[in-house]
């Protein structure tokens, strides 16, 4: 962990709000970031990231930028390219790795290649979706993947226009329920087991996977209301795992963060199944940090304190100012 002497001496500004549909979750990320920030004496303030911010980034440099975003304002890669541009270093992964990260059909395919389990899929963009006759693509999707289904955007976050699909005559409506939030739908093989989180944490000494989360949410799916609304769910940290297959669910993950070339921190969805064995769902670069979210759950499994583990990453990040 980083001396709080050094890090008392930084100025970390953290970006929160942005305008995508996890506006509020971000909001709320940002003051928990803010506070645990503060609580170890690090001067740190709160923005937005609108028209007011690049020419606050040019009045008052900070020494280190805490992205609190999610969705696609933090998470696409855009405002770290425009934050490299300014010569702003930030807590998390580059512009390139984070568009790879954020992209879930390119990401799954950068797993499969690297050899790391992850559900069979197929993306399914709206315009080849009508253009191609839906009956038609759907009936051949259920053909190629079988039944249950999970149903997700190829580009989003928190559960939004997610749905598990047991049967073929709900797939239409979970199709037009995702297409609401993006353009092209992510369809995959669902596969039964447990939900965890594994966190993946690099505070000078290499990347580390902290216990992983369980989350057993109370309706069986974990959508946006099962994440952010209190007794939806219940998590387990560490998870209630043998001690093999959470060695096993470590080192996947850690595969996984390595494969999609990410740095300082991340956040592995996975789905464990009876056997044992974990599949990789999808990588946050931008993972929440509310009272509910699963990396200050995964901090606090650890033994590790959530304002210096912030404090050694903005420590780290300012370091690599140009």
């Amino acid at each position: 962990m980083t001396d709080p002497a050094v890090t008392a001496e930084l100025h970390v500004l953290v970006l929160a709000g942005g305008l995508s549909y996890e506006r509020d979750v971000s909001l709320r990320s940002g003051r928990r970031v803010l506070d645990a920030l503060r609580a170890v004496g690090v001067e740190a303030e709160l923005r937005d990231a609108d028209v007011a911010l690049l020419p606050a980034l040019a009045a008052d440099p900070p020494d280190a930028v805490v992205i609190a975003l999610h969705g696609a304002t933090g998470e696409d890669g855009s405002l770290r390219g425009v934050l490299d541009l300014c010569d702003v270093p930030y807590v998390g992964c580059d512009a390139r790795a984070s568009r790879l990260a954020w992209d879930k059909p390119s990401a799954k395919a950068v797993l499969r290649e690297a050899g790391i389990p992850t559900p069979d899929w197929v993306a399914l963009p709206h315009d080849r979706f009508s253009e191609l006759g839906a009956v038609a693509v759907l009936d051949r999707i259920v053909d190629r993947l079988g039944l249950p289904l999970m149903v997700k955007p190829a580009q989003g976050g928190s559960g939004l226009g997610a749905a598990v699909v047991r049967d073929a005559g709900s797939l239409p409506a979970a199709m037009v329920g995702c297409f609401a939030y993006d353009q092209t739908a992510l369809v995959e093989r669902y596969v039964p087991g447990m939900d965890v989180a594994v966190s993946v944490l690099d505070l000078g000494e290499g990347p580390q996977a902290l216990p992983p989360v369980e989350i057993v949410p109370r309706n069986g799916v974990y959508d946006y209301a099962a994440r952010y609304t209190a007794g939806r769910t219940t998590w387990h940290a560490p998870a209630r795992l043998d001690p093999e297959v959470t060695a096993r669910v470590a080192e996947v993950a850690l595969a996984a963060h390595t494969a999609l070339g990410l740095r300082d921190l991340s956040r592995v969805d996975l789905i464990v199944d009876a056997s044992g064995q974990p599949h990789v769902l999808e990588v946050n670069v931008s993972p929440g940090m509310t009272e509910t979210s699963l990396l200050p759950l995964a901090i606090q499994a650890a033994g590790l304190d959530f304002g210096r583990v912030l404090g050694s990453l903005v420590t780290r990040a300012a370091a690599r100012r140009p």
